[in-house]
């Protein structure tokens, strides 16, 4: 019987997922990760070396489906208020994101792959900066901030849903709050960043 070699890094590569979102990089065990996924830890080992190589790979794994997922096709109001509503249609179906970033930060240790995720958010900085001198966007904002800014409205309903029910009274799993809180963050991009 041949081994199911894709099959078994993906299982593993869920588990690690699961594992880091729920405990961080520090919490995690290779031996916790591995008895998640029904797979021997040696194999693990073999497949992906250690925690901390492991905990690079799903990071930056989980931010490359974001970034394919949330694509920025302009940077006029409508495709700005778009990316806000896409970036919090990611978050909500994947809240696991939210946790590993919020471990990421924890440990104030390095970004990881730090150089090209920088490279990547240079670019979307940029584009907004160009809207900006095309008089498409507030060129008062600094754009950085900006990009910040909307990526946080998006993101922080699901990286910390215990305030938003305390503030609105409603859980996320509610699907027309969810509708709701969509509808606010499109809305609220648009009014950040619109030319005064």
């Amino acid at each position: 019987m041949a081994w199911d070699t894709e099959g078994t890094r993906r299982r593993l590569k869920d588990a690690a997922t699961a594992e880091f979102a729920e405990y961080g990089r520090e919490g995690t065990t290779m031996t916790r990760i591995a008895e998640r996924a029904g797979i021997n830890k040696e194999r693990l080992y073999s497949y992906y070396g250690d925690k901390n190589a492991l905990w690079e790979i799903v990071l930056t794994d989980e931010l490359d489906r974001l970034a394919s997922a949330v694509a920025l096709t302009g940077a006029g109001l409508d495709d700005v208020g778009e990316f806000a509503g896409a970036t919090y249609d990611y978050h909500a179906a994947h809240p696991e994101l939210g946790r590993l970033l919020q471990w990421e930060g924890l440990t104030r240790g390095p970004a990881a792959d730090g150089e090209r995720r920088s490279a990547h958010y240079r670019e979307k900085v940029e584009r907004f900066a160009q809207a900006q001198r095309d008089g498409v966007l507030d060129p008062e904002l600094d754009p950085a901030h900006l990009v910040f800014a909307l990526i946080a409205l998006a993101a922080w309903w699901q990286t910390v849903p215990q305030l938003a029910e305390l503030i609105t009274g409603v859980g996320g799993d509610d699907l027309d709050e969810r509708a709701r809180r969509r509808a606010f963050v499109v809305d609220a991009a648009r009014r950040l960043a619109a030319a005064r």
